[in-house]
């Protein structure tokens, strides 16, 4: 059971043989991507501006627990799925090139710092393109907030195509951090979309705000990984795709600053109930 695990998640011959290009991989144009995020972006403020003229406040909102529901159980399996084969991938990857790095690095070392001249092929890249594609169907979460909550906030919509931009980004510039941050990022999808799919179906509700301590958790590990990579490109030599680190640190320090903007508006207007419904 555990090697066909194994297989299936680190050793299947499209894992291993994978690679990041143009023509090859579906959605990995620079086109693809800006067309993309601005049609997420005008689709989701034509639907608010709409459900905001015509529908009036006050109104039951659209039955979707069902699809929510669904869509929360897919999620987490697939953040779960994504989790485990990137950590398989990561050791199998670290037991195979370890001889080119070991006396520079340690193993956690080349999670956060990839040598210079890391191409974007092998397993842990094509689990970072299944991330970077799991994107996408995580954006219609944004839909059902805005039918359910008739609310859009710029926090929702930037953490989304920022996100999605950071995971094309990974794979365009074999960018350092990656492994640890969608092991981060599919360890909290996993549990917050698991925990919304067992309230969604009418199970009980944790003591506290579940969703919202996963989120705060998840931005405190990614602030921390930063200055690691920050340290290790300093004193080990350089790290592979700073350059894209720079513009991702940007963004998630810009990110950060959106959150705990709107946590703190959000707390002086409304219960933390309502607060965990738009995240």
């Amino acid at each position: 059971m555990t090697a066909a695990v194994t297989y299936y998640l680190s050793q299947h011959p499209s894992i291993v043989t994978f690679r990041w290009s143009h023509t090859q991989s579906w959605g990995s144009t620079w086109s693809f991507l800006v067309i993309s995020i601005a049609v997420y972006l005008a689709l989701s403020s034509l639907l608010h501006l709409i459900l905001s003229l015509f529908v009036k406040r006050g109104s039951r909102p659209a039955p979707l627990t069902p699809v929510q529901a669904l869509h929360s159980l897919i999620m987490s399996i697939i953040s779960a799925v994504i989790f485990a084969g990137i950590l398989f991938s990561a050791a199998a990857e670290i037991n195979e090139t370890r001889w080119f790095w070991r006396r520079s690095k340690t193993p956690f070392q080349w999670l956060l710092c990839f040598p210079l001249g890391t191409r974007p092929s092998g397993r842990v890249f094509f689990w970072s393109y299944i991330f970077y594609l799991s994107r996408f169907l995580h954006m219609l979460r944004t839909f059902f907030v805005i039918f359910q909550n008739r609310k859009l906030t710029v926090f929702h919509l930037f953490n989304n195509s920022v996100l999605t931009i950071m995971s094309f980004l990974w794979l365009e510039f074999s960018q350092s951090f990656q492994v640890l941050a969608i092991l981060f990022t599919t360890l909290v999808y996993s549990a917050a979309y698991g925990y919304r799919f067992w309230t969604e179906i009418g199970l009980p509700r944790a003591c506290f705000p579940f969703v919202l301590n996963c989120q705060i958790v998840f931005l405190s590990c990614n602030v921390v990984c930063h200055v690691g990579v920050l340290m290790l490109h300093v004193m080990k030599g350089g790290c592979n795709g700073i350059g894209a680190w720079v513009l991702n640190s940007v963004l998630n320090g810009i990110s950060l600053l959106l959150f705990l903007k709107f946590h703190v508006q959000s707390r002086k207007q409304a219960p933390v109930k309502e607060i965990v419904k738009v995240l």
